[in-house]
């Protein structure tokens, strides 16, 4: 081992635990303790704006503006108190990140001095650079205006000294440049048709929620051992280096007794987080050893979009403060499992029911089946969006391997529900007769009403799976933004309910009893979307010939992944459900392009640069260490004798000159490759071109690089090594 490694291993792996502040109070009891809610909101607001702002929260309410200047009084007074001195619009590009712009609570008094000032103006609306985000062409140098805007369903918070607000972040043209105007646009449209369609079953009902849980999957690194490795540092994954020994294999990390430099520092993001309101729930060793998870209680799907990025934020800081870096990368280290963030998605009523899970009625359980089926059909006809909703340039070396979900969109529901669905798809007419609406449907099911939804087998390899009261969607990577997967899944879904609607209609106008009329059509739908049904394993390749079989959008190019989004029907669905307009789509599919290739770019350089400043030098040292010693057992002993002697090092010799000149070679070649594709005017074709040359040619010499680790002296290699890496002491 190098002087330098061996001092930067013995550092990381003698890191004492770092001393966590132990709560005096319980959780519930400092809970959304630096969160404006509802009880701040009571106490610091006039009654009369209380309960304007409640209705803007709770029933979408236009925000009235005359109200926006007693807000931030409130907001100010009650900030101040703790400590408050700047404010920020926090909004979301397309970086997969947040961004944030810090201003203070000072104005010119007039008399020579300043004041404390915050006005309902800059609460509401703030402007911003739009070119300087990714935008897609939407926003140039010289038209470059931008405008955030306060999202009132989302409560303002504090990050130490900042007031915190989060906002959606717009163009001056209108067009949004952010995750959260969309997803607030996809969650408006499923609600209110999923609203149109729980009327059928209870007309009561006034308001429906999307409901999502995020589970976080994440590396942590020792600091010294990150910082060693220039790879994670710019790239977030290592480019090089040959498994551990020991790995995952034995099974031994999963559930395990948590390290207790983890624990201290789960423990002290726990603490932050339920501070800011986040409700997190569960922590646990994941499978890969380094690898752990931390997830919530589910929560209204916008605030959880916002807690997920929140936490991945203060996971980063924490993570410093205990001596570790996090890893969000879904796959920083090849042959182990990759990280996901699983987003457990389902609808429920203002009344408290999960539209999601069986009822103990045959009425309830049909509008349950209602719903089940009503999500599959959306799945099916859009499951090449899903796949390019969660698709990216990190993502797509988690799919398809390690317990990751495939890159081919299906859904598991487990064989007590898929029996009662090919009941109802085999049943005649007779069987599926209405009787009238007090009694209830008479629909020969023995599962019906007791439904036990949950009593069945899970299906890791199943990226759409129905897990008792909701669905989980699986194969959204580990450090994105959840908002994409839900803009899509929404939408999607907000398309097929009105598409439900229209046709039970329809069927109601001619005479139909409205119950028989729901069953005739869901009875068609699950014929309809049978293919997206499958229970088997993913991973095999039969299932890729069946998939194709069956329709399924089977690519596994990324960048042609991508086109999903400019599909007619895509088009079609965003813009009936008034989630984005065409040039929105054709803008973000141009960022999407252009963020995978900048991403390849940078991993070549990185890799070129080890290459010629580690790996190359190192081996070269390391042969010349063995021609040396050659040519002294040539001079110590007979002809004979020393070509016996040195016949294993100049194998060793030949081994290490045909690896390094496969390398050098090859790298040469990738800069050129890179040369030829940065020529390309379209970023589209210049992405294909990345993923069709450039990206083959990294696994290429990569697999060099690991060979050549494992035959040159381990004192002698400088990087720190998948044995050190992935085990903390």
């Amino acid at each position: 081992m190098s002087q330098l490694r061996f001092k930067v291993v013995e550092e990381a792996f003698h890191k004492k635990p770092v001393d966590v502040p132990s709560p005096t109070q319980r959780p519930s009891e400092y809970f959304a303790k630096y969160v404006f809610n509802r009880e701040k909101m009571f106490k610091y607001l006039p009654s009369e704006v209380y309960k304007k702002l409640v209705d803007v929260i709770d029933n979408g309410a236009a925000l009235d503006r005359s109200i926006a200047n007693e807000v931030a009084a409130g907001m100010k007074r009650w900030a101040v108190e703790l400590g408050v001195t700047h404010y920020t619009h926090w909004f979301q590009p397309l970086t997969e990140g947040t961004a944030e712009k810090h201003d203070a609570f000072v104005e010119h008094d007039g008399k020579g001095g300043m004041l404390e000032d915050f006005s309902g103006k800059l609460l509401v609306q703030q402007e911003s650079d739009g070119s300087s985000f990714p935008n897609g062409g939407i926003r140039n140098t010289f038209e470059a205006r931008g405008y955030s805007a306060w999202d009132p369903s989302s409560p303002v918070f504090v990050v130490d000294d900042t007031l915190c607000i989060p906002t959606i972040f717009i163009a001056y043209t209108g067009e949004s440049l952010d995750y959260k105007a969309p997803l607030l646009r996809s969650i408006h449209a499923v609600t209110k048709s999923a609203l149109d369609v729980v009327h059928y079953f209870d007309p009561s009902v006034k308001k429906i929620l999307s409901y999502l849980g995020w589970e976080q999957e994440y590396f942590l690194v020792d600091e010294g051992l990150y910082a060693a490795r220039p790879d994670l540092l710019l790239t977030g994954r290592t480019l090089m280096g040959h498994e551990a020994s020991k790995n995952q294999q034995l099974e031994d990390h999963y559930f395990g007794a948590i390290p207790t430099r983890v624990a201290a520092f789960m423990k002290d993001l726990e603490i932050q987080s339920l501070e800011l309101g986040i409700p997190v729930k569960t922590r646990h060793n994941e499978v890969a050893p380094n690898q752990f998870e931390l997830a919530p209680i589910y929560e209204e799907c916008n605030l959880a979009v916002d807690h997920n990025m929140l936490v991945m934020s203060l996971m980063r800081k924490i993570a410093r403060n205990h001596g570790f870096r996090v890893l969000l990368h879904e796959k920083p280290f090849k042959g182990v499992n990759g990280s996901g963030k699983h987003n457990n998605w389902s609808l429920g009523t203002d009344n408290g029911v999960l539209l999601m899970a069986p009822g103990k009625t045959s009425e309830e359980n049909l509008r349950f089946i209602t719903f089940v089926v009503n999500t599959l059909m959306a799945v099916y006809n859009h499951n090449g969006l899903l796949k390019a909703s969660i698709m990216s340039a990190t993502n797509s070396h988690r799919l398809g391997a390690h317990e990751a979900p495939p890159a081919i969109i299906s859904s598991f529901l487990g064989s007590q529900l898929s029996k009662v669905l090919d009941h109802i798809e085999e049943s005649d007419s007779e069987e599926l007769e209405s009787l009238n609406n007090k009694q209830g449907l008479n629909l020969n099911i023995p599962q019906i009403p007791e439904l036990l939804i949950d009593n069945t087998d899970r299906n890791r390899t199943s990226p759409f799976a129905f897990t008792g009261n909701r669905f989980e969607f699986r194969a959204p990577g580990s450090e994105s933004n959840c908002a994409s997967a839900m803009i899509a899944l929404n939408s999607a879904v907000a398309e097929q309910l009105i598409i439900f609607k229209k046709e039970v209609d329809g069927l109601i106008e001619k005479g139909e009893p409205k119950m028989s009329a729901i069953l005739q059509i869901i009875r068609k739908y699950i014929k309809i979307c049978k293919p997206i049904r499958f229970d088997g394993n993913g991973y095999s390749d039969e299932w890729k010939e069946e998939a194709k079989r069956r329709g399924l959008d089977c690519e596994t190019s990324c960048p042609l992944i991508f086109d999903n989004y400019m599909k007619p029907e895509t088009i079609k669905m965003f813009e009936t459900t008034g989630v984005m307009q065409r040039k929105e789509l054709e803008a973000r599919n141009e960022v999407k392009w252009e963020m995978y290739v900048k991403k390849i770019q940078i991993e070549a350089r990185v890799l070129g640069d080890l290459v010629m400043n580690h790996v190359v030098p190192v081996a070269i040292e390391y042969q010349t260490k063995l021609i040396d010693n050659a040519y002294k057992i040539k001079s110590l002993f007979t002809e004979s004798e020393a070509t016996a002697l040195s016949a294993e090092n100049l194998a060793i010799i030949k081994e290490i000159a045909e690896h390094t000149a496969y390398i050098k070679e090859n790298v040469d070649a990738l800069v050129e490759a890179r040369k030829i594709a940065n020529r390309i005017a379209s970023i589209r074709e210049r992405a294909i071109a990345y993923h069709d040359n450039i990206t083959p040619m990294l696994e290429e010499i990569r697999d060099h690089i690991d060979k050549l680790e494992l035959i040159v002296d381990d004192r002698m290699w400088t990087l720190p090594k998948y044995r050190e890496l992935l085990f903390i002491r």
